[in-house]
């Protein structure tokens, strides 16, 4: 789970800030604020992590990967090739990690492994290693610090606090850069009898990137028939193209979903139907094959409990846009973050806030009797999404620390992050102006409008819709 990240001199951003995130957290913003950039760099980190190429420090990807993101010029704020980009993440990993010294004997864990990067361009326009430092925290503070620097000169360092590294007798070769933008080298963990446990960190971070789930704001429209050849994807796909394919596997495997600790259980199948008709959208749905032995499934769905059953696409574009949404929160594997564009789109508002309580829900699950710790970070411009989210804060539903919201707003020629404030009471302490739109404007010059208008049917005579009373 992600706990923090810091992006300094990337797209719309000089500096973020550092930014906390909860098991829920919430991006709000007008459109080109950078908002989605944020998630895009987590996107090119896992690309990299994914890929073959162990020189190339960060993936900026092509059209046929997670992202694209141009030239490493392009993505830099101001496209400023002089200024290095710069991140810091944290994140906590499903387990305690252990860094055991066999020099020393010493032990130390950690619950919580933070990640700092500068990239700067070299003498070809692309992005080197000028920075990797790990920090090992164990309940938020810092029991080891392990640091690559890249100098001026060109010549390298390896440095740690908490931690002595004790250099090989027979290893005095040079330092070479990390491997993509995370890892040690072979050869510089090889100049040392005690630096085994960088590879565990940078396994750490390959598993949390891995763990890292996209889903566009765009989602595939609905079809008449789906193939399902028994595989189980990792997730739904960016554009929910695997929706029906993780719905079949998930049942198939049968994995149960409560929605709580003591709450009962019931089969995945069974949970996104009951999410659907919460929701107010359908009052059945299910998955079925067209034919014994066919891998061909068709998705049918009763819009009203006295409809007939129809395919899911004879019925609204809405089904089909929420549906991948339901079934990435509830399909992800636990311990893992889901990265969501604008789930709300194409929804009506009461849906809006209902899609609240279902994204509440995915983060409080449990499945196979464990809590499942899935993460949720949603980009979405729904105030009847946040105003349910408050709600439920006041009810206790969910606890003000477990949501994270934010506003991004663009100011001059970078963007801005600002955190809102949530109190027990679901209450916003540092409500923004503009937050969504300026209501009291509206409301100001509609009253203007309707007494000058009044105004002028005094004097002419007429009613306010210009006619004759």
């Amino acid at each position: 789970m992600l706990t923090s990240l810091r992006i300094q001199n990337f797209k719309a951003w000089k500096d973020t800030g550092q930014t906390h995130f909860a098991p829920l957290t919430i991006l709000f913003g007008a459109n080109s604020s950078g908002k989605s950039s944020l998630g895009h760099l987590l996107l090119a980190m896992k690309q990299t992590a994914l890929s073959s190429d162990r020189r190339r420090p960060l993936q900026l990807g092509d059209d046929r990967s997670l992202v694209e993101l141009g030239s490493f010029q392009e993505c830099l704020h101001n496209n400023d090739l002089s200024q290095p980009l710069h991140f810091r993440f944290g994140w906590r990993p499903d387990h305690t990690l252990t860094v055991n010294d066999p020099v020393t004997r010493q032990r130390l864990q950690g619950d919580e492994l933070q990640l700092e990067v500068s990239l700067a361009a070299d003498a070809h326009a692309q992005p080197e290693v000028q920075l990797m430092s790990y920090t090992l925290c164990e309940n938020q503070t810092p029991r080891m610090q392990l640091t690559y620097e890249l100098h001026q000169d060109g010549q390298a360092s390896l440095d740690s606090e908490g931690y002595a590294l004790k250099q090989n007798a027979d290893h005095d070769r040079p330092l070479q850069a990390p491997d993509k933008f995370y890892r040690l080298s072979d050869q510089t963990r090889a100049r040392y009898e005690n630096a085994d446990f960088a590879t565990d960190f940078a396994l750490s971070t390959e598993a949390m990137l891995h763990g890292l789930h996209h889903l566009g704001p765009l989602r595939e429209a609905p079809r008449r028939l789906y193939s399902w050849s028994g595989d189980a994807p990792e997730d739904v796909g960016q554009r929910g193209e695997q929706t029906i394919a993780a719905l079949l596997a998930a049942t198939q495997q049968q994995r149960m979903i409560s929605y709580g600790p003591g709450q009962p259980e019931q089969r995945f199948d069974a949970c996104i139907a009951d999410w659907l008709q919460r929701l107010g959208i359908i009052a059945s749905f299910t998955v079925q094959p067209i034919a014994a032995g066919r891998k061909e499934y068709e998705v049918m769905v009763r819009p009203h409990p006295q409809a007939n059953e129809v395919k899911i696409t004879d019925v609204g574009f809405g089904v089909s846009q929420i549906l991948p949404v339901l079934v990435q929160a509830f399909y992800c594997q636990p311990n893992t973050t889901v990265w969501m564009e604008q789930p709300e789109v194409h929804l009506h508002s009461q849906v809006q806030a209902e899609l609240a309580d279902a994204l509440i829900t995915a983060v409080q699950a449990h499945e196979n009797g464990r809590p499942r710790g899935v993460q949720i970070v949603v980009e979405s411009h729904s105030e009847h999404l946040l105003n349910r989210i408050q709600r439920r804060i006041a009810e206790g539903r969910i606890a003000a620390e477990d949501v994270a919201v934010y506003f991004c707003r663009r100011s001059n020629s970078a963007s801005e992050l600002e955190p809102l404030r949530l109190n027990a009471y679901g209450e916003i302490e540092n409500w923004p102006d503009n937050f969504f739109g300026d209501e009291m404007a509206d409301i100001a010059a509609r009253t203007q409008a309707a007494i000058a208008k009044r105004r002028q049917a005094r004097t002419t005579g007429t009613s306010g819709n210009g006619k004759q009373p």
